[in-house]
C-alpha cells in the first residue's frame, strides 16, 4: 500500500477509458478534460471498459 497525506483529493473519470493509453496521454486529458494540474498531488482515477481494471495518476512531488 502506498501511503497517501492526509487531505489528497481522489477524482474519478465519468465512463470508461482506453486502458491502452499511457500516463503521458491520461495526464494530458486531466489538463484538458478537468483544467486541474495533475501535479498538484490529486488522484485521478481511470477504470477500463469492463470495469476490471484502473490506472490512478498519481504525482508525490518526487
Amino acid at each position: 500500500m502506498i501511503p497517501t497525506p492526509s487531505g489528497v483529493r481522489v477524482w474519478l473519470a465519468v465512463g470508461h477509458t482506453d486502458m491502452r493509453r499511457g500516463m503521458h496521454s491520461l495526464v494530458l486529458q486531466v489538463q484538458q478534460m478537468l483544467g486541474r494540474d495533475p501535479h498538484c498531488g490529486d488522484l485521478y482515477v481511470f477504470r477500463g471498459r469492463k470495469a476490471d481494471l484502473v490506472k490512478i495518476v498519481w504525482h508525490d512531488g518526487i
